[in-house]
């Protein structure tokens, strides 16, 4: 799997967090980070999204992160994740910049996905995504990581 984010993740408590979780991961998610563009909003969001864009294997099932996406229980991230996989492509997870993704990555993605409908800093996105294919993985496998019920 592979995240394609646009900015740059410092170090500091996200970093640690995206790390903690990455590390729990097989195979881990490679991450590539694209720069922010210079510009207005509108040129900087198309910059960015032609990046990402180039940076994404022409095979990729690309996943978008946007606030229009589909926004799935655990349960059904990791049934869909789950067949993500098994396809023949790379799985890719695409994440803006601050003015979110330029239309043409949005048409070019295969699924998208939203975290909820609350506006989360980039650097938090990233230990969010990271957390979440974690407990799916767990999902899939049957472990007690995740706790479907409530008290």
């Amino acid at each position: 799997m592979r995240l394609i984010a646009v900015g740059r993740l410092r170090q500091g408590p996200e970093a640690e967090l995206f790390a903690r979780y990455n590390a729990r991961l097989r195979p881990k998610i490679e991450v590539f980070e694209v720069a922010e563009a210079p510009g207005s909003a509108t040129e900087a969001k198309r910059r960015e999204g032609a990046a990402l864009l180039d940076a994404l294997p022409a095979n990729a099932h690309a996943v978008a992160l946007d606030l229009a996406g589909a926004t799935p229980d655990s349960e059904g991230f990791s049934r869909d994740l789950a067949r993500w996989l098994e396809q023949s492509r790379p799985v890719c997870f695409l994440i803006g910049g601050p003015e979110g993704l330029d239309g043409a990555v949005i048409a070019r993605a295969d699924a998208i996905l939203s975290l909820g409908r609350l506006t989360w800093p980039h650097r938090l996105v990233r230990v969010l995504l990271a957390e979440q294919i974690f407990r799916a993985r767990a999902i899939a496998a049957n472990h007690p990581y995740h706790r479907s019920g409530r008290p």
